[in-house]
């Protein structure tokens, strides 16, 4: 069993970083299949990429370890800004 910080984990979907980042992954997804078609390939694209990008994030940087987690949490942090300020 892998420890993350002291945290005993079996997987990256034990990561509360994870949960609830697939989960807004998930609503992304199913809001923006309400956009305007004009937006397919703008803002309903981008947002669907960079909400994926959290998660995708948290769970490449857990597989890497320690450090590396580090460097994709900040990636995923700069995704979850990009969702904020589109959704703004």
């Amino acid at each position: 069993m892998r420890t993350l910080l002291g945290m005993p984990l079996k997987s990256y979907r034990d990561l509360e970083a994870w949960q609830p980042s697939m989960s807004l992954a998930e609503e992304v997804y199913a809001v923006t299949r309400t956009f305007p078609r004009e937006e397919l390939y703008g803002l309903t694209a981008h947002l669907r990429r960079a909400s994926v990008g959290i998660p995708s994030n948290v769970s490449e940087g857990y597989q890497h370890g320690t450090r590396t987690y580090r460097y994709h949490i900040t990636i995923a942090l700069g995704s979850q800004a990009e969702c904020e300020t589109h959704w703004s």
